[in-house]
Protein backbone atom coordinates (compact mmCIF):
# COMPACT_ATOMS: atom_id res chain seq x y z
CA UNK A 1 0.00 0.00 0.00
CA UNK A 2 1.52 3.61 -0.59
CA UNK A 3 2.15 5.88 2.34
CA UNK A 4 2.93 10.01 2.30
CA UNK A 5 5.49 11.40 3.44
CA UNK A 6 5.48 14.32 5.30
CA UNK A 7 8.36 17.59 5.52
CA UNK A 8 7.84 19.99 8.14
CA UNK A 9 9.82 23.07 8.72
CA UNK A 10 8.55 25.57 10.81
CA UNK A 11 5.09 25.83 12.89
CA UNK A 12 2.78 28.40 12.67
CA UNK A 13 -0.56 27.90 14.17
CA UNK A 14 -3.16 31.06 15.53
CA UNK A 15 -5.98 28.80 17.51
CA UNK A 16 -9.35 30.55 18.67
CA UNK A 17 -11.36 27.63 20.49
CA UNK A 18 -8.81 27.49 23.53
CA UNK A 19 -10.90 27.43 26.55
CA UNK A 20 -10.32 29.17 30.00
CA UNK A 21 -7.64 27.84 32.71
CA UNK A 22 -8.40 27.86 35.94
CA UNK A 23 -5.29 29.28 38.43
CA UNK A 24 -4.22 27.12 41.17
CA UNK A 25 -1.65 27.30 43.59
CA UNK A 26 1.51 25.89 43.16
CA UNK A 27 1.84 24.66 47.16
CA UNK A 28 -1.43 21.98 46.51
CA UNK A 29 -0.93 18.39 45.43
CA UNK A 30 -0.05 18.12 41.89
CA UNK A 31 -3.30 15.01 41.93
CA UNK A 32 -5.33 18.18 42.21
CA UNK A 33 -4.76 20.37 39.73
CA UNK A 34 -6.77 20.23 36.91
CA UNK A 35 -6.01 18.11 33.46
CA UNK A 36 -5.13 21.26 32.40
CA UNK A 37 -4.70 24.27 34.37
CA UNK A 38 -2.19 27.59 34.79
CA UNK A 39 -0.02 26.88 37.88
CA UNK A 40 1.06 30.06 39.88
CA UNK A 41 4.39 29.92 41.94
CA UNK A 42 4.87 33.21 43.31
CA UNK A 43 5.52 35.65 40.47
CA UNK A 44 5.68 32.96 37.68
CA UNK A 45 2.91 30.76 36.23
CA UNK A 46 3.21 27.56 34.09
CA UNK A 47 -0.22 26.48 31.45
CA UNK A 48 0.04 22.78 32.71
CA UNK A 49 -1.90 19.53 31.38
CA UNK A 50 -1.49 16.35 32.88
CA UNK A 51 -1.77 13.30 30.88
CA UNK A 52 -3.18 10.18 32.73
CA UNK A 53 -1.47 7.35 30.69
CA UNK A 54 1.53 7.53 28.24
CA UNK A 55 -1.26 6.67 25.17
CA UNK A 56 -3.40 9.31 23.67
CA UNK A 57 -6.10 6.81 22.84
CA UNK A 58 -8.18 6.33 25.97
CA UNK A 59 -8.18 10.14 27.16
CA UNK A 60 -7.78 13.42 25.38
CA UNK A 61 -4.03 14.56 26.32
CA UNK A 62 -4.23 16.45 22.66
CA UNK A 63 -7.13 18.25 23.67
CA UNK A 64 -6.19 19.31 26.97
CA UNK A 65 -2.25 20.43 25.40
CA UNK A 66 -4.25 22.12 22.58
CA UNK A 67 -5.96 24.43 25.41
CA UNK A 68 -2.71 25.23 27.59
CA UNK A 69 -0.75 26.58 24.40
CA UNK A 70 0.37 29.59 25.41
CA UNK A 71 -2.27 30.06 27.59
CA UNK A 72 -0.55 31.71 30.83
CA UNK A 73 2.47 33.96 29.32
CA UNK A 74 4.97 31.33 30.65
CA UNK A 75 6.16 28.02 29.82
CA UNK A 76 4.02 25.30 28.30
CA UNK A 77 4.43 22.30 30.54
CA UNK A 78 3.20 19.00 29.75
CA UNK A 79 3.62 15.50 32.51
CA UNK A 80 3.18 11.97 30.87
CA UNK A 81 3.48 9.10 33.08
CA UNK A 82 6.57 6.85 31.42
CA UNK A 83 4.62 3.70 32.25
CA UNK A 84 0.95 3.00 33.13
CA UNK A 85 -0.19 -0.45 34.61
CA UNK A 86 -3.60 -0.81 35.45
CA UNK A 87 -3.60 -4.43 36.67
CA UNK A 88 -3.67 -8.33 35.28
CA UNK A 89 -6.55 -8.20 34.23
CA UNK A 90 -5.95 -5.15 31.87
CA UNK A 91 -4.77 -6.10 28.34
CA UNK A 92 -1.43 -4.81 28.22
CA UNK A 93 0.30 -2.19 29.88
CA UNK A 94 0.81 1.30 28.64
CA UNK A 95 4.53 2.61 27.64
CA UNK A 96 6.28 5.62 26.47
CA UNK A 97 7.13 5.92 22.42
CA UNK A 98 9.95 8.50 21.56
CA UNK A 99 7.92 10.42 18.86
CA UNK A 100 5.43 11.35 22.09
CA UNK A 101 7.85 13.20 23.37
CA UNK A 102 9.47 14.87 20.25
CA UNK A 103 5.42 15.93 19.44
CA UNK A 104 5.75 17.98 22.15
CA UNK A 105 8.80 19.39 21.34
CA UNK A 106 7.69 20.15 17.96
CA UNK A 107 4.67 22.41 19.76
CA UNK A 108 6.81 23.90 22.48
CA UNK A 109 5.71 21.75 25.33
CA UNK A 110 8.05 21.14 28.01
CA UNK A 111 7.81 17.49 29.46
CA UNK A 112 8.20 16.41 32.45
CA UNK A 113 7.86 12.16 32.49
CA UNK A 114 6.54 11.00 35.83
CA UNK A 115 5.11 7.67 37.64
CA UNK A 116 2.66 7.15 39.98
CA UNK A 117 2.96 5.82 43.42
CA UNK A 118 0.03 5.22 44.83
CA UNK A 119 -3.38 3.89 43.25
CA UNK A 120 -6.72 1.88 45.26
CA UNK A 121 -8.22 -1.39 44.03
CA UNK A 122 -10.90 -1.41 41.86
CA UNK A 123 -14.11 -2.98 43.85
CA UNK A 124 -16.29 -1.93 41.45
CA UNK A 125 -16.08 -4.51 38.22
CA UNK A 126 -16.28 -8.17 40.44
CA UNK A 127 -15.33 -9.58 37.17
CA UNK A 128 -12.16 -7.45 37.00
CA UNK A 129 -10.54 -7.91 40.34
CA UNK A 130 -6.57 -7.62 39.52
CA UNK A 131 -7.24 -4.00 38.53
CA UNK A 132 -6.45 -0.26 40.36
CA UNK A 133 -7.37 2.65 40.00
CA UNK A 134 -7.28 5.93 40.97
CA UNK A 135 -3.43 6.39 40.75
CA UNK A 136 -1.47 9.36 42.19
CA UNK A 137 1.75 10.75 40.64
CA UNK A 138 4.95 11.48 42.76
CA UNK A 139 3.84 15.28 43.75
CA UNK A 140 7.17 16.14 44.61
CA UNK A 141 8.97 14.61 42.08
CA UNK A 142 6.45 16.87 39.56
CA UNK A 143 7.05 20.15 41.49
CA UNK A 144 10.59 19.49 41.76
CA UNK A 145 10.98 19.21 38.01
CA UNK A 146 8.90 22.34 37.47
CA UNK A 147 11.26 24.61 40.16
CA UNK A 148 14.11 23.39 37.93
CA UNK A 149 11.97 24.72 34.80
CA UNK A 150 11.98 28.43 36.00
CA UNK A 151 15.49 28.57 35.60
CA UNK A 152 16.14 26.80 32.31
CA UNK A 153 16.39 29.07 29.67
CA UNK A 154 16.78 26.43 26.73
CA UNK A 155 14.06 25.61 24.04
CA UNK A 156 11.51 22.61 25.00
CA UNK A 157 13.21 20.49 22.33
CA UNK A 158 16.88 20.72 24.92
CA UNK A 159 15.01 20.13 28.02
CA UNK A 160 12.66 16.91 26.47
CA UNK A 161 16.23 15.31 24.97
CA UNK A 162 17.37 15.72 28.36
CA UNK A 163 13.72 13.80 29.49
CA UNK A 164 14.79 10.98 27.39
CA UNK A 165 18.52 10.57 28.00
CA UNK A 166 19.33 6.79 29.39
CA UNK A 167 20.44 7.92 32.47
CA UNK A 168 17.05 9.96 33.32
CA UNK A 169 15.23 7.33 31.46
CA UNK A 170 16.97 4.63 34.34
CA UNK A 171 16.15 6.11 37.17
CA UNK A 172 12.53 6.77 36.45
CA UNK A 173 12.09 2.64 35.67
CA UNK A 174 13.75 2.05 38.85
CA UNK A 175 11.37 4.37 40.34
CA UNK A 176 8.42 2.68 37.96
CA UNK A 177 8.98 -1.04 39.37
CA UNK A 178 9.76 -0.19 43.06
CA UNK A 179 6.43 1.83 43.17
CA UNK A 180 4.33 -0.56 41.21
CA UNK A 181 5.75 -3.08 43.30
CA UNK A 182 4.96 -1.40 46.53
CA UNK A 183 1.34 -0.89 44.54
CA UNK A 184 0.62 -4.46 44.35
CA UNK A 185 1.71 -4.95 47.62
CA UNK A 186 -0.22 -2.82 49.34
CA UNK A 187 -3.64 -3.36 47.09
CA UNK A 188 -3.44 -6.92 46.93
CA UNK A 189 -3.79 -6.44 43.04
CA UNK A 190 -1.94 -8.72 41.07
CA UNK A 191 -0.29 -6.62 38.27
CA UNK A 192 1.46 -7.30 35.22
CA UNK A 193 4.93 -9.30 35.58
CA UNK A 194 8.05 -7.17 35.89
CA UNK A 195 10.00 -8.84 33.46
CA UNK A 196 7.90 -6.47 31.01
CA UNK A 197 9.12 -3.55 32.82
CA UNK A 198 12.62 -4.83 32.71
CA UNK A 199 12.21 -5.47 29.49
CA UNK A 200 11.39 -1.75 28.39
CA UNK A 201 13.93 -0.66 30.80
CA UNK A 202 16.95 -2.40 29.28
CA UNK A 203 15.67 -1.45 25.49
CA UNK A 204 15.18 2.28 26.54
CA UNK A 205 18.66 2.59 28.35
CA UNK A 206 21.21 1.36 26.29
CA UNK A 207 20.77 4.73 23.66
CA UNK A 208 18.21 7.18 22.29
CA UNK A 209 18.84 5.35 19.35
CA UNK A 210 17.48 2.33 20.98
CA UNK A 211 14.61 4.14 22.26
CA UNK A 212 13.63 5.75 19.49
CA UNK A 213 14.01 2.31 17.25
CA UNK A 214 12.22 0.04 19.27
CA UNK A 215 9.30 2.84 19.39
CA UNK A 216 9.50 3.27 15.78
CA UNK A 217 8.59 -0.16 15.38
CA UNK A 218 5.75 -0.33 17.90
CA UNK A 219 4.26 2.82 15.80
CA UNK A 220 4.81 1.06 12.35
CA UNK A 221 3.05 -1.98 13.93
CA UNK A 222 -0.02 0.01 15.60
CA UNK A 223 -0.23 1.71 12.20
CA UNK A 224 -0.84 -1.37 10.31
CA UNK A 225 -3.22 -2.74 12.72
CA UNK A 226 -4.77 0.45 12.62
CA UNK A 227 -5.31 0.48 9.24
CA UNK A 228 -7.70 -2.32 8.75
CA UNK A 229 -9.92 -0.64 11.64
CA UNK A 230 -12.74 1.66 11.99
CA UNK A 231 -13.04 3.33 15.48
CA UNK A 232 -15.74 3.81 17.54
CA UNK A 233 -15.62 7.79 16.94
CA UNK A 234 -14.99 7.66 13.30
CA UNK A 235 -17.67 7.47 10.85
CA UNK A 236 -18.35 5.41 7.59
CA UNK A 237 -15.41 5.98 5.34
CA UNK A 238 -15.38 8.44 2.41
CA UNK A 239 -11.76 7.45 1.01
CA UNK A 240 -9.20 5.34 1.76
CA UNK A 241 -7.18 4.39 5.35
CA UNK A 242 -3.59 5.44 4.35
CA UNK A 243 -0.73 5.68 6.24
CA UNK A 244 1.74 8.99 6.63
CA UNK A 245 5.34 9.38 8.04
CA UNK A 246 5.66 13.29 9.19
CA UNK A 247 9.75 14.19 9.33
CA UNK A 248 10.39 17.60 11.25
CA UNK A 249 13.04 19.83 11.27
CA UNK A 250 13.80 18.95 14.62
CA UNK A 251 14.59 14.99 13.27
CA UNK A 252 11.15 13.25 14.74
CA UNK A 253 9.10 11.36 12.48
CA UNK A 254 5.20 10.61 13.82
CA UNK A 255 3.99 7.58 12.37
CA UNK A 256 0.54 7.97 12.19
CA UNK A 257 -2.48 7.11 10.18
CA UNK A 258 -4.64 9.38 8.23
CA UNK A 259 -8.30 8.55 8.35
CA UNK A 260 -9.71 8.68 5.39
CA UNK A 261 -7.62 9.92 1.69
CA UNK A 262 -9.54 11.34 -1.28
CA UNK A 263 -7.73 12.43 -4.43
CA UNK A 264 -9.82 15.33 -5.91
CA UNK A 265 -8.96 17.63 -9.25
CA UNK A 266 -5.19 16.39 -8.30
CA UNK A 267 -5.45 16.93 -4.78
CA UNK A 268 -5.15 14.98 -1.87
CA UNK A 269 -7.89 15.50 0.75
CA UNK A 270 -6.13 14.54 4.00
CA UNK A 271 -9.04 13.73 6.50
CA UNK A 272 -9.06 13.51 10.24
CA UNK A 273 -12.63 12.12 11.03
CA UNK A 274 -14.56 12.37 14.47
CA UNK A 275 -18.26 11.41 15.04
CA UNK A 276 -21.01 11.17 17.19
CA UNK A 277 -24.27 8.96 17.28
CA UNK A 278 -26.09 10.78 19.91
CA UNK A 279 -24.74 13.83 19.63
CA UNK A 280 -25.30 16.62 16.80
CA UNK A 281 -21.98 17.08 16.92
CA UNK A 282 -18.95 15.24 18.10
CA UNK A 283 -17.07 16.32 21.75
CA UNK A 284 -15.05 19.19 22.35
CA UNK A 285 -12.40 17.42 23.43
CA UNK A 286 -12.69 14.87 20.12
CA UNK A 287 -12.85 17.80 18.14
CA UNK A 288 -9.20 19.39 20.26
CA UNK A 289 -8.07 16.29 19.51
CA UNK A 290 -8.67 16.74 15.75
CA UNK A 291 -6.91 20.23 15.85
CA UNK A 292 -3.77 18.85 17.03
CA UNK A 293 -3.41 16.67 13.64
CA UNK A 294 -4.59 19.89 11.74
CA UNK A 295 -1.64 21.53 13.20
CA UNK A 296 0.74 18.67 12.11
CA UNK A 297 -0.74 18.75 8.73
CA UNK A 298 -1.44 22.01 7.96
CA UNK A 299 2.32 22.77 8.41
CA UNK A 300 3.45 20.24 6.01
CA UNK A 301 5.65 22.21 3.38
CA UNK A 302 6.03 18.97 0.98
CA UNK A 303 4.37 15.95 0.81
CA UNK A 304 5.47 12.71 -1.25
CA UNK A 305 3.26 9.55 -2.28
CA UNK A 306 5.61 7.04 -1.21
CA UNK A 307 4.92 3.61 -3.59
CA UNK A 308 8.45 2.34 -2.87
CA UNK A 309 11.95 3.71 -1.33
CA UNK A 310 13.23 4.63 -4.30
CA UNK A 311 9.97 6.32 -5.91
CA UNK A 312 8.31 9.74 -4.55
CA UNK A 313 5.69 12.05 -5.71
CA UNK A 314 5.33 15.82 -5.15
CA UNK A 315 1.57 15.70 -4.29
CA UNK A 316 -0.62 18.49 -3.85
CA UNK A 317 -2.77 18.44 -0.86
CA UNK A 318 -5.32 19.81 1.82
CA UNK A 319 -6.02 19.14 5.25
CA UNK A 320 -9.82 18.20 6.26
CA UNK A 321 -11.37 17.69 9.48
CA UNK A 322 -14.64 16.23 9.21
CA UNK A 323 -17.76 15.73 11.79
CA UNK A 324 -20.11 13.43 11.28
CA UNK A 325 -23.41 12.74 13.49
CA UNK A 326 -26.72 10.46 12.81
CA UNK A 327 -28.36 13.85 14.26
CA UNK A 328 -27.50 15.70 11.21
CA UNK A 329 -29.54 16.59 8.30
CA UNK A 330 -27.07 17.94 5.30
CA UNK A 331 -23.70 19.50 5.50
CA UNK A 332 -21.80 22.53 5.70
CA UNK A 333 -18.12 22.86 4.77
CA UNK A 334 -15.49 26.40 5.38
CA UNK A 335 -15.99 26.97 1.63
CA UNK A 336 -19.56 28.03 1.99
CA UNK A 337 -21.37 31.29 2.29
CA UNK A 338 -22.58 32.88 5.28
CA UNK A 339 -26.40 32.54 3.84
CA UNK A 340 -25.66 28.63 3.54
CA UNK A 341 -23.89 28.61 6.79
CA UNK A 342 -27.01 29.74 8.39
CA UNK A 343 -29.57 27.95 6.66
CA UNK A 344 -27.55 24.57 7.96
CA UNK A 345 -27.67 25.93 11.47
CA UNK A 346 -31.59 26.58 11.15
CA UNK A 347 -32.61 23.59 9.52
CA UNK A 348 -30.57 21.20 12.22
CA UNK A 349 -32.34 23.45 14.71
CA UNK A 350 -28.71 24.88 16.17
CA UNK A 351 -28.57 26.28 19.72
CA UNK A 352 -26.91 29.85 20.05
CA UNK A 353 -23.58 28.29 21.48
CA UNK A 354 -23.15 25.67 18.74
CA UNK A 355 -23.24 27.90 16.43
CA UNK A 356 -20.50 30.01 17.91
CA UNK A 357 -18.44 27.04 18.27
CA UNK A 358 -18.84 25.97 14.48
CA UNK A 359 -18.49 29.80 13.64
CA UNK A 360 -15.35 29.93 15.74
CA UNK A 361 -14.13 26.42 14.37
CA UNK A 362 -14.44 27.72 11.07
CA UNK A 363 -12.23 30.88 11.64
CA UNK A 364 -9.05 29.11 12.60
CA UNK A 365 -9.62 26.73 9.90
CA UNK A 366 -9.16 29.54 7.43
CA UNK A 367 -7.05 31.29 9.60
CA UNK A 368 -4.72 28.07 8.95
CA UNK A 369 -5.29 26.80 5.65
CA UNK A 370 -7.80 23.59 6.18
CA UNK A 371 -11.52 22.89 5.96
CA UNK A 372 -13.82 21.35 7.75
CA UNK A 373 -17.00 19.63 6.72
CA UNK A 374 -19.92 18.83 8.62
CA UNK A 375 -22.39 16.44 7.59
CA UNK A 376 -24.39 13.67 8.13
CA UNK A 377 -22.37 10.36 8.77
CA UNK A 378 -23.19 7.07 10.39
CA UNK A 379 -21.58 3.57 11.77
CA UNK A 380 -21.28 0.57 10.25
CA UNK A 381 -23.76 -1.92 11.01
CA UNK A 382 -21.38 -4.29 12.14
CA UNK A 383 -19.34 -2.34 14.11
Amino acid sequence: MPKLVGKITNMRYESFLKSPLLTVSFDTDVNDWQSKCCVKDKDTIYAVSKWTGPKRTRTYPFASVYDTLSACGGKTVTSIPIVKDEGADSQNMDYLQWDTVQLMSLLNVYVILVYYTDAQKNCRDTQKLNRITNQQLDSDFVKTQIKELSNYHSSALHWNLDQLSPENLDSLMQKVILSYRAISKKTGVKLHNETGLEAFRQRIIISRESFLDFSRFKSAQAQKREIGTTQPKEALSVGIKTPIEIENYLGGKYFLTIDDVIICNNRYELIESKHSKKAILPGENDIKDGLIKMMLFSNIDKLYEETDINSKTLVNFIPVLRLTSEKIQGKITTNMDENEIKTFFRENCFRKNKEEFINTLFKEARANNFEVIIEYGERKKDD
